[in-house]
């Protein structure tokens, strides 16, 4: 039987090749973001335990501490708020690269679809030649059978 060869295998070769680009992509994209969530939920901690530390101190330094914190209250606040652009960003870009992935997924999974149903019809045409070719064979045979006895 002659060895099956689809047209469009290169085609199905890129696609993965780009799903599995993307994929890499979108792992380091939420790897990225991971850490920036990360890094938000620790400058918050440190900020409130700050805050905490301060509410419970009863010493007459607190009203400095005070101070020097208020003062540092709008950098603080401009980090986190940065922070927070940058979460949504990263966040948005997920978005779009998952989409990106499903869609070559989908695009992949139909050139699968495309070469399954031609290596199924690639069988059958070699398994009717293969019927033929013994049909061919037997009939040869019996000709020649029957045209030993006559």
């Amino acid at each position: 039987m002659k060895r099956f060869v689809w047209r469009l295998q290169k085609v199905l070769d890129i696609k993965e090749k780009q799903e599995e680009i993307k994929r890499i992509e979108l792992f380091r994209l939420m790897e990225t973001l991971a850490g920036k969530q990360g890094e938000l939920l620790m400058r918050q901690r440190i900020l409130q335990d700050i805050i905490d530390g301060i509410s419970k101190d009863k010493s007459p330094g607190r009203l400095t501490t005070q101070e020097f914190v208020l003062r540092q209250a709008a950098t603080n606040d401009e980090q986190i708020r940065r922070l927070k652009d940058q979460i949504a960003e990263l966040e948005a870009r997920q978005k779009e690269k998952t989409a990106e992935l499903l869609a070559l997924r989908k695009s992949r999974e139909g050139l699968e679809r495309l070469r399954a149903e031609a290596r199924e019809q690639f069988i059958r045409e070699q398994e009717k030649l293969e019927q033929k070719e013994q049909d061919d064979r037997s009939t040869m045979a019996f000709a020649r059978k029957e045209s030993m006895k006559g």
